[in-house]
């Protein structure tokens, strides 16, 4: 019998949330995605310090400064470690603007566009290329002004149905619902257990998936951010699952039989009602949900930590 792995492929396109070159060759996922605090993780080791410092010495003695020169260098350091996931993984690789920008959207735009540019310059087609912006009313319209250019956006910190609906009506890509950080929430919140298909996390990508269906929205959605590998079977079928190296692990070992959960077949009896994503719906919706506000605006906070760390390293290094 095939593994709990070689099984999921066969419904959903698994992708690495890894920065560890490694586990990529190890799981051999369609495409990766990485995040401020990944890319932090990997930058402090040994075996991807060459990545790094090429970035500092290329861009050491050009005639930026300060933290100009800090900027430029980290936008270096993510296309390096992009471009080497790119030599692994067949598909895509999504790459994170600094999460300082979330409620900016000229600087998301600029930022998104000169990381565009970087990986072209390298010989890197846009069409491998997500740009990662946070769920934020900013963020969503910086991300369909991109995809107007050809500039395809992986919106992430997604905890809402109204954050996914808006991006369908942007256009974009891709969004990454979090199941686990949801999962997280709930379980403070009430303290309670939740196990398979009563999981509000796993309930939140359900019906997003299910809406993007049932209204015809071709978004691509990728399930993110798992604390155990029933949240991963409970969205068997789902577009994609981006998953960490450890739950990898742990669903290559296991044996036993994956139930295909979401199809678009399944979505099309259902009977959801349209959703208001205008600005100021969007707005007081997201304030309503306790839980998709606080979560939203925590993996802001932790991103942009993890951002000015790396800015400091950087510095050190110089």
């Amino acid at each position: 019998m095939a593994n709990l792995l070689d099984q999921l492929k066969q419904h959903t396109v698994v992708v690495a949330d890894t920065g560890d070159f490694e586990s990529m060759r190890a799981y051999r996922p369609q495409d990766a995605t990485t995040n401020p605090s990944l890319i932090l993780k990997a930058a402090q080791q040994e075996a991807y310090a060459p990545l790094v410092d090429k970035a500092v010495v290329d861009l050491k003695s050009s005639p930026l400064s300060g933290d100009t020169l800090v900027s430029a260098i980290i936008d270096r350091v993510l296309v390096n470690f992009g471009k080497e996931i790119l030599r692994i993984v067949p598909g895509r690789v999504s790459t994170e603007v600094d999460a300082r920008l979330s409620f900016d959207t000229e600087g998301t735009l600029t930022k998104a566009q000169e990381i565009i540019r970087l990986y072209e310059a390298d010989g890197i087609p846009r069409e491998r290329v997500l740009i990662k912006i946070a769920s934020t009313w900013e963020g969503i319209r910086a991300a369909a002004a991109l995809e107007k250019e050809g500039i395809h956006c992986n919106l992430t910190l997604l905890f809402s149905l109204v954050q996914a609906v808006a991006c369908a009506e942007g256009g974009i890509t891709l969004i990454s619902p979090f199941v686990g950080r949801i999962y997280d929430w709930y379980k403070k919140s009430t303290g309670n257990e939740y196990t398979g298909a009563e999981d509000p996390g796993v309930q939140s990508v359900r019906r997003i998936y299910t809406y993007y269906r049932q209204f015809g929205y071709p978004v691509e959605v990728m399930g993110a951010s798992f604390r155990n590998t029933s949240q991963i079977l409970e969205l068997a079928g789902c577009d994609l699952l981006t998953i960490g190296t450890n739950l990898l692990e742990d669903l290559q070992k296991a044996e036993g039989t994956v139930e295909r959960k979401l199809s678009p077949e399944s979505a099309a009896d259902s009977s959801l009602e349209r959703v208001d994503a205008g600005e100021k719906s969007f707005r007081f919706l997201l304030n309503e949900d306790a839980m998709a506000t606080e979560k939203t605006a925590e993996g802001i906070r932790l991103f942009s930590a993890d951002i000015r760390k790396m800015e400091a390293l950087i510095a050190a290094k110089l």
